[in-house]
């Protein structure tokens, strides 16, 4: 028996509508309409404003600032399964509380797996996201997750900047294995920068491990969020001698000061995507699209494709 590919409707968060438009550009389809009505007390209500009855619908809306856009995506979700979508995907490029993803201390809360349950219950059939803080982050949901990897949008803009002695490296220990994974496209050794913090992006001291001197580095995060960890981690690689140093991170939370941090940082670029919209321009940040990407994902779920296919460098 054939298999059924049933019509693919897209619709965008408030969050989040530039990146949606620009997927369903490279899917080929245009962006669904959704009206979002608010109250003056600031309650929201989102609608669609055209049938997805027996459609796959997909949700795009990552969750930064995630009181407002988290609920929204959910409401969304619930409104979609009300109106008798056929398959609900939640795309989420930026999935918001992920640096909530255990307890590190006691009576806290693990943010990250409520958002799981949050969505589950809302009614979404599956989830979308990109570079997740903690890869065990999958294992919070109940059903398929398609966990895209920002390397193959990396990689070779990494390799068009020419980079002669290329190191990459960690800003803590804790990204030391994503450092290490990016670094075996281009063959290159690793070097961790060890911190101690007082308290959540504050930083009592940093020292490198590892010899950077005479090397290009480029230091390797998935969430910049204040730039305090990036900026001081830099200024102690040019210390140690390197010849120059970038760094790639996926989402570009940019809270507080980070722009002028970045600015006045030795930091030659910050390259990032474009899973949260930039509050502003900066001539260091360079944004690479994740459009094509998430449009080839979609595609393959609808068509009961592989989602492994895109992680080929």
């Amino acid at each position: 028996m054939p298999l059924q590919f049933n019509p693919v409707k897209i619709f965008a968060g408030s969050g989040t509508k530039d990146l949606a438009k620009k997927i369903a550009d490279a899917y080929g389809k245009p962006l669904g309409s959704v009206t979002l009505s608010r109250f003056s007390d600031g309650e929201f209500q989102p609608s669609f404003d055209e049938s997805i009855r027996g459609s796959d619908v997909f949700l795009v809306q990552s969750t930064y600032q995630p009181s407002d856009n988290l609920m929204e995506l959910l409401l969304m979700v619930d409104a979609a399964r009300r109106a008798s979508a056929h398959y609900i995907t939640a795309v989420v490029p930026y999935y918001g509380l992920s640096r909530q993803d255990r307890k590190d201390k006691p009576r806290v809360a693990i943010g990250a797996k409520l958002v799981a349950n949050l969505l589950k219950t809302a009614g979404i059939h599956r989830i979308m996201t990109m570079d997740l803080h903690a890869a065990q982050i999958q294992g919070f949901f109940d059903i398929p997750v398609d966990h895209l990897d920002g390397s193959v949008i990396f990689v070779p803009y990494i390799k068009s900047l020419g980079l002669k002695n290329l190191t990459i490296a960690s800003p803590d220990m804790g990204g030391s294995y994503r450092a290490r994974t990016f670094a075996k496209f281009f063959n290159a050794e690793v070097v961790i920068c060890d911190k101690r913090r007082l308290r959540a992006n504050e930083i009592e001291s940093m020292s490198i491990i590892g010899d950077v001197k005479g090397l290009d580095v480029v230091l390797m995060d998935d969430i910049c969020d204040t730039a305090g960890t990036l900026a001081k981690a830099a200024a102690l690689i040019m210390e140690n001698g390197a010849s120059s140093v970038r760094a790639v991170c996926t989402h570009a939370v940019l809270s507080g000061k980070a722009y002028e941090t970045i600015e006045n940082s030795m930091l030659e670029e910050l390259i990032v995507t474009d899973t949260i919209p930039l509050k502003q321009e900066s001539a260091k940040i360079k944004v690479l699209s994740t459009a094509k990407l998430f449009a080839k994902a979609i595609a393959n779920v609808n068509e009961h494709g592989s989602i492994s296919d895109l992680f080929k460098v």
